[in-house]
């Protein structure tokens, strides 16, 4: 069965002060004016990360964290749905002017920068940064029967 541990608190951790500090772990956010909003639209789901401008992940959603399930993840529709959840996060953090960079080719691009450029947003510059095969791979060797 092996020995039993005794727990021995001290007197500030009875009270209930934990050593650790109370506030959240790693940096705490600073309300920011501009940000940049990363969308990666594929054809099965559209994600949105929006970011201060150094990089740093602000808030995040997609489709599949919204409740959507299988072919309607990728649909125009929830692209702007995820779009509106992110938007209330964006203006709880206090962020004004967007730029943009859109990667992918699913259908959740256009609806999703149009839900923020309708709710107000001021969207500085959108940047495309889709991948594009200059010439791809190299074709298989033809089948020998």
């Amino acid at each position: 069965m092996g020995k039993k541990r005794i727990i021995t608190k001290t007197a500030s951790e009875a009270e209930g002060i934990s050593k650790k500090s109370s506030s959240r772990s790693g940096k705490s956010r600073q309300r920011t004016s501009e940000g940049i909003l990363h969308i990666q639209a594929t054809f099965n789901n559209t994600k949105l990360l929006l970011t201060d401008i150094e990089g740093g992940a602000l808030a995040w959603s997609s489709s599949g964290s919204l409740g959507f399930k299988g072919a309607k993840k990728g649909t125009p529709f929830a692209a702007s749905k995820v779009a509106g959840a992110l938007l209330d996060k964006a203006e709880a953090l206090g962020i004004k002017e967007l730029e943009i960079v859109v990667k992918g080719v699913g259908a959740g691009r256009e609806s999703a920068i149009r839900t923020f450029a309708g709710k107000g947003m001021d969207i500085r510059l959108i940047r495309d940064i889709t991948p594009i095969p200059h010439n791809g791979p190299r074709p298989k060797k033809p089948r020998r029967v």
